[in-house]
């Protein structure tokens, strides 16, 4: 019997749709005469998804006693005895209650699939096993459901269904997932706009990787070679060289241009074991590659473009880079490179060459005598052998060859010793040749004396020549070596000046750089103290050891008659002062800049403060003023002796002045409240406390019909001040219950995520834009509010310093469906991941 097919709509969350879209597709099916039923599906009390079930058969579930209870459960027997098409299977991944046939329902499903019946079912992103762990660092929940990947991915048809978070944010604030009770936790606990982004990617990502195992195993079972460019995908070659960190950044970037690229990495060893890369430096790369979100491979081929490019074929990469490093003409004749075959070969994957320098990068050269030593050796070799075996070789040559072929065999040869060691070897091989050439090949030979004419203008031009050859390669083995160092010192002093417009470079960073460049052991910025002009002060340094005196340092280069930079490790050439002292101007810049910047904000702080004190006097001119005025007001009235007041009458004016006073009381408290955190002279005392005991505490004179308090089960206790959480929360719902509507009560919930207790008041009133609503926290801000006694703007920013000062924060949001939400997030006493109750595990959709 063939077995069944599987049929998966997965979605990133609960609500998304899934349960609501297979009902749909069951619809389909049966619209077209096939037999489906239903074996399993769960509504959660949402009309829509029951209207959809409406018209389906369903199987009876199975009913199983557990500890005193009743449950239902899919009766995979009942479905086989039945023998549909097409059976509807919702939340594959739930646990059964003990008792039941298997353990969990994807084990029912593979029963059904084994008799051959088509299973069409549902999953959310979090319930697959090899993503519980990412879930719960991105949501703080862990999941208790999960079902391994690989029965999805067995599966023959996966459907994502999509939704964007705003979208599945809106059907939740209307009631279309959840019960009303429910709402406002979820929203502000899982059902977050970054925690429903975070988890949208993961569906995507992991729907994307099963389409790529579709591609790629349609393209084996066709024979199919050619590249299918679906996605960027960017292989880089390592060769275990220094230069691996600079190619694979380059890749890194290519492969970042285009959404949902992959970047790859592979080495190529020899088959022999034999290598010359560094183990070390290949450990370190690959830990670079994968912190870039990388992948590193390990190939084994003697023909490292062939292996290279079967690799890339296997992967269907679209492009590859690789290094290389500057090669004369001569080199890439004798021993072409990787980067020469391998776009010649690459066909449709595009090749980018990394151009990579032979020096070390950001460090100067020195200008080097014309030759090195090694080339000074072996001219001097030429110069000293090279004549007298040529004159042995050429000897028997003797009344074969002509004297000008003689000649032209020693001027070979001091052209080449030119070349190798410059002017003096080739003057050497000059001298000594047109001596050997006259005693033994000049008539009359065997003397040092010149017969003919033409053989005495011969010798002369062949050591003039000589001598001009030496000379043109001396000069251009000099120039060289100057333009090297001028690149390299134009190189040093552009990146100092960028970094002096952008305002970059902390100190120690920018003498990190001085010391790498020069190659030194430690620089150091000294500064002269100002009442002892010998003594000298370390601002900064960088390196092991560095001098504390000019005169311990082996360069130093003075900035002016305040500061000098030191270094140590050699002797500096002169033509190296001219950048050492630009470093040096730009050390002292950078640390008169780094002074000026704290003094810019301590000025802030004393202009903040002579704000506050300015907006203080007008608060107090007017918002004070007001509640003073109410209260002498009523007083007065009450000691008037020529009217007599009933008993209504003064009932209501001493009402009049306990009220003006309670606003007067609410106004000082914020105000000092205010000055103590603008003093930081905030000491909060943590302790542990229930959240149960803060709130009611804080809700003491707030009307209880204005406020609807709705507590998660188990929270855990927080580690905060209680007086300064309980003003905090106080002031946030007086602000909450002033801009909401009449009628309407301000809701507060509480729960936990990971390691934080979150407070959450929601109001319904107009909202506040998200360009403002960092403003709101500021002092003596009302944002609209401006009609007189509604208080001095303080208590949004008294919340916040409180908030800061036990270690939580208080942040605002919308409001779903209108108004504003704050949230008051405190530190969980001991930390941990709670498992949300408002959202329970399988939950279908």
């Amino acid at each position: 019997m063939a077995r069944g097919k599987l049929h998966v709509y997965l979605g990133a969350a609960p609500g998304v749709g899934k349960t609501y879209d297979m009902l749909g597709e069951g619809h389909r099916r049966a619209d077209r005469g096939t037999d489906v039923v239903i074996g399993y599906v769960e509504c959660h009390g949402r009309i829509l998804t029951e209207q959809m079930a409406e018209g389906l058969e369903r199987v009876p579930r199975r009913h199983i006693e557990y500890r005193g209870k009743t449950f239902t459960e899919m009766d995979v027997d009942a479905i086989l005895r039945r023998r549909p098409e097409v059976v509807l299977v919702d939340e594959i991944a739930h646990t059964n209650v003990p008792g039941s046939r298997n353990a969990k329902r994807w084990q029912d499903v593979d029963e059904l699939l084994d008799a051959g019946i088509r299973v069409i079912t549902t999953v959310n992103i979090q319930h697959l096993e090899s993503l519980n762990d990412v879930v719960e660092s991105i949501t703080g929940i862990k999941q208790r459901e999960t079902i391994p990947d690989a029965v999805v991915r067995r599966a023959d048809q996966i459907e994502l269904v999509d939704m964007s978070p705003e979208a599945l944010r809106r059907r939740l604030a209307h009631g279309n997932v959840y019960a009303p009770e429910k709402i406002d936790a979820a929203l502000g606990n899982y059902f977050r706009a970054g925690n429903l982004t975070a988890l949208r990617e993961l569906a995507l990502l992991w729907v994307a990787d099963r389409v790529e195992e579709g591609l790629a195993k349609y393209r084996a079972d066709h024979d199919i070679e050619a590249q299918w460019p679906a996605r960027e995908r960017v292989v880089v070659a390592l060769t275990g060289g220094p230069e691996g960190e600079t190619v694979m950044r380059r890749a890194a970037r290519i492969a970042a241009r285009g959404a949902g690229g992959e970047l790859l990495a592979v080495h190529v060893v020899r088959s022999d074991g034999l290598s010359s890369s560094s183990p070390t430096t290949l450990a370190h790369q690959r830990a670079l590659l994968e912190s870039m979100g990388g992948t590193y491979h390990q190939v084994v081929g003697d023909d490292i473009p062939e292996a290279l490019l079967q690799f890339a074929r296997a992967v269907n990469a679209t492009q590859l880079v690789l290094g290389s490093s500057s090669r004369n003409r001569w080199q890439h004749l004798i021993r072409p490179g990787v980067g020469t075959i391998v776009p010649r070969v690459a066909g449709e994957i595009d090749v980018h060459i990394v151009p990579l320098e032979h020096e070390s990068p950001g460090r100067l050269p020195g200008v080097r005598r014309s030759v090195g030593r090694r080339r000074l050796v072996l001219s001097w070799v030429l110069a000293l052998a090279g004549p007298p075996l040529l004159t042995l070789g050429l000897i028997s040559t003797r009344g074969t060859a002509s004297f000008a072929m003689q000649m032209l065999f020693y001027l070979t040869l001091a052209v080449a010793t030119a070349l190798a060691g410059g002017l003096l070897p080739a003057l050497v091989v000059a001298v000594f040749g047109s001596l050997l050439l006259n005693f033994f090949f000049t008539e009359p030979t065997g003397t040092l004396n010149i017969a003919q004419g033409e053989n005495i203008v011969a010798l002369a031009i062949f050591v003039v020549v000589s001598v001009a050859v030496a000379s043109v390669v001396d000069l251009a083995a000099r120039r060289t070596s100057q333009a090297t160092h001028a690149a390299a010192e134009a190189a040093a002093l552009s990146t100092l000046a960028g970094s002096v417009l952008r305002g970059e470079k902390a100190l120690e960073a920018l003498l990190e750089q001085v010391r790498e460049t020069f190659g030194m052991t430690s620089a150091a910025l000294l500064e002269r103290q100002s009442d002892d002009p010998d003594t000298w002060r370390m601002v900064g340094a960088a390196g092991p050891d560095p001098a504390t005196r000019p005169a311990d340092a082996d360069v130093d280069a003075g900035v002016n008659d305040h500061y000098t930079l030191v270094l140590r490790g050699r002797v500096l050439p002169a033509v190296d002062r001219r950048v050492l002292e630009a470093f040096a101007d730009h050390a002292a810049v950078v640390l008169e800049r780094r002074r000026l910047s704290q003094e810019a904000g301590r000025a802030h702080k004393l202009a903040e403060a002579n704000r506050i004190r300015t907006a203080l006097l007008a608060a107090v001119s007017h918002d004070l003023r007001t509640p003073l005025a109410g209260v002498k007001a009523s007083v007065s009235s009450l000691r008037q002796t020529d009217v007599e007041l009933s008993e209504d009458d003064r009932a209501e004016l001493l009402a009049g002045i306990e009220e003006s006073a309670d606003r007067l009381d609410r106004l000082v408290t914020n105000l000092l409240d205010m000055s103590r955190i603008q003093a930081e002279a905030v000491r909060p005392l943590l302790r542990k406390v229930s959240v149960e005991e803060v709130v009611p505490a804080a809700l003491i004179g707030i009307q209880a019909e204005t406020v609807k308090v709705s507590l998660s089960e188990a929270l855990p206790p927080v580690m905060v001040d209680t007086g300064l959480v309980e003003r905090a929360v106080a002031n946030i719902v007086e602000n909450a219950v002033r801009h909401n509507p009449p009628g309407q009560p301000v809701m507060l919930t509480a729960s936990a995520l990971r390691d934080r207790v979150e407070i959450r008041v929601v109001d319904r009133g107009p909202g506040v834009p998200d360009a403002t609503k960092e403003k709101i926290f500021e002092p003596f801000q009302r944002l609209g509010d401006v009609s007189a006694g509604t208080g001095v703007g303080l208590g949004l920013a008294v919340a916040r310093g409180f908030a800061d000062a036990v270690g939580g924060s208080l942040q605002a949001e919308d409001t779903p469906g209108g108004g504003l939400t704050m949230v008051l997030s405190l530190p969980a006493a001991g930390g941990g991941s709670p498992e949300l109750a408002d959202v329970p595990a399988g939950v279908a959709t």
